[in-house]
Formats: structure tokens, C-alpha cells, sequence
């Protein structure tokens, strides 16, 4: 799924958002509101890591997303990634 998927769809994909990064909160993800530079920063605040470190993980987690992420439940753990 490419970008443009993911912030049109950012509401219903906040839950797997949430299950791949376990520290950011409701609020973060609000306010991220599915742009990609804004997320790659709240996982570098939450996480304490190296901007390239964060950018690495967006796009493996891209890279992982499919379009049964929208048919899915936000809150479901079916296809999840390992939790940081």
C-alpha cells in the first residue's frame, strides 16, 4: 500500500499504527493525522532513536501494509508486526 493509501485511510489504520509502536499515544497519532514526516518524528520523540532508524521502520511498515488492513478491525492483531 502506497502512502497516499495510508493518509487517506489514516483513521482506520491508527490501530496498526499503535500495535507496531506500542509508546505512541491516541494524541500522537491524532496530530500525526497520517503525514509521514510527522510520524517518523513522534517515533524518533517516543523511541529515542536516529532519524534514519525511524524513516527504516516507516517503510518496512509500509511495505508490510496491504489492502486487508482496511478490512480489518483497527483493534484486530491478525498480520501484526512485532511491537516495539
Amino acid at each position: 500500500m502506497n502512502w497516499d493509501t495510508i493518509q487517506g485511510n489514516w483513521k482506520q489504520l491508527t490501530g496498526r499504527a499503535k500495535q507496531q509502536w506500542g509508546k505512541l499515544t491516541d494524541d500522537d497519532l491524532t496530530l500525526v493525522a497520517g503525514h509521514r514526516d510527522q510520524l517518523a518524528g513522534k517515533i524518533q520523540e517516543r523511541y529515542g532513536i536516529a532519524k534514519d532508524e525511524a524513516e527504516a521502520q516507516l517503510q518496512a511498515w509500509e511495505k508490510s501494509s496491504d489492502d486487508s488492513w482496511l478490512n480489518a478491525s483497527s483493534g484486530a492483531n491478525e498480520g501484526s508486526k512485532h511491537q516495539r
